[in-house]
């Protein structure tokens, strides 16, 4: 396998949400303010842009091509000490018990409660060289619902959940809708994903609810529903990848990202399909984010940087499956899901605002009470 081909391995497939949310759970923010909210000097203070160390990174497994990585250390004459999580519930916990990283990749909702926690130092645009490709092509991000401005952050990759099957075991007359996850055809063969946000999302949109609604009522209706799918399902589980790929799901909801790595790791990827669903499809971005504690920021700067250049976009894009909102791009993203068009993310895609946002306190606790029927039945 070259260095630019996807590796076989789902990228979330350890992802996990349920009761463990509580670590999180409450206004963006709460769960990261320190005691001191200046504990680490104060975040907002310019980063000189240089190599200050080796960087520490902290990141899902295999979201960087190893050639990229190498040649970032050869450039820069350091080291790339990985770490990886497996939830963004489990990126949280080693921040809150003081480990401290130069770069961590949390999701829009997670980056939110971290910005607003003052977790996170200021990344100042203008000092990235490459920056203009993503806020000046992408301008969602340029003043982004979860960071104002993108002051904290800076975009790395962008998916949306829809729906993978295998058409030589169900077929491929699928209506397009979330109701596929119903057919009785894949009964018995249907996993959703061990999430909560998307498989209340999911839900939710199918009733034609908001994606986040925290309301008594709606989430009885969702949870009716879903357990309305519970004797159809075969289980809850978020390594979509593996489980079409080894035919033990004829049919799984899927982030776009794994569909793509997919096709290049199918015998004959023609049995595989991938929909979005017409009553709406969540959509998310993780970013770049510097804590406020890490020892290197300059390093974290350049890293940043040296992962907007296009060649290394493409490099990356390659080897993960995921879109990256950098202008230049699109073309090898294209070519790569030539057979699934769906998995597109286009700034349309992004201003429809289906992201997973913060709720209140309350709000976490019900969709975690709600998750927790769900998954017990």
């Amino acid at each position: 396998m070259s260095p630019e081909e996807p590796p076989p391995v789902s990228r979330r497939a350890l992802l996990r949400s349920g009761v463990a949310a509580a670590l999180g759970a409450g206004l963006a923010g709460c769960g990261f303010l320190p005691e001191d909210r200046n504990a680490f000097g104060d975040p907002d203070r310019p980063i000189d842009v240089k190599a200050d160390g080796d960087l520490v990174y902290f990141n899902w497994a295999d979201f960087v091509a190893p050639a990229v990585f190498d040649g970032f250390e050869k450039e820069y004459g350091v080291k790339v000490i990985q770490s990886n999580f497996d939830s963004m519930e489990g990126m949280a916990a080693k921040l809150n018990a003081g480990n401290r990283y130069d770069i961590i990749f949390p999701t829009a909702k997670w980056a939110q409660r971290l910005a607003e926690g003052r977790r996170l130092r200021r990344i100042d645009h203008s000092r990235l060289r490459h920056a203009d490709a993503v806020f000046g092509k992408y301008r969602y991000f340029a003043d982004p619902w979860y960071d104002r401005r993108s002051a904290h952050t800076v975009p790395f990759t962008m998916y949306k959940t829809g729906i993978g099957w295998r058409k030589d075991r169900i077929g491929d007359d699928l209506t397009g809708s979330w109701k596929d996850l119903w057919n009785a055809r894949a009964e018995g063969q249907v996993f959703v994903l061990d999430d909560r946000d998307e498989v209340l999302g999911m839900a939710a949109l199918k009733l034609g609810l908001d994606i986040d609604t925290a309301d008594e009522r709606d989430l009885a209706r969702i949870t009716a529903t879903l357990q309305s799918l519970r004797p159809r399902l075969r289980g809850f589980s978020s390594d979509s990848y593996n489980n079409l790929l080894n035919g033990n799901a004829a049919m799984t909801q899927a982030w776009s990202g794994d569909m793509a790595a997919m096709l290049g790791q199918a015998k004959d990827p023609s049995v595989l399909g991938f929909e979005v669903a017409r009553e709406g499809a969540p959509i998310n971005s993780d970013c770049y984010a510097i804590p406020a504690n890490a020892r290197h920021p300059g390093t974290a700067m350049l890293f940043i940087d040296y992962m907007l250049r296009p060649e290394n976009v493409r490099k990356n894009i390659r080897y993960i499956g995921y879109p990256m909102p950098v202008g230049g791009s699109e073309d090898v993203y294209a070519s790569i899901v030539k057979p699934f068009p769906q998995c597109l993310v286009s700034p349309d895609d992004l201003k429809a605002d289906l992201f997973f946002r913060n709720a209140s306190s309350e709000g976490e606790q019900a969709r975690d009470t709600a998750w927790t029927h769900v998954k017990a039945g």
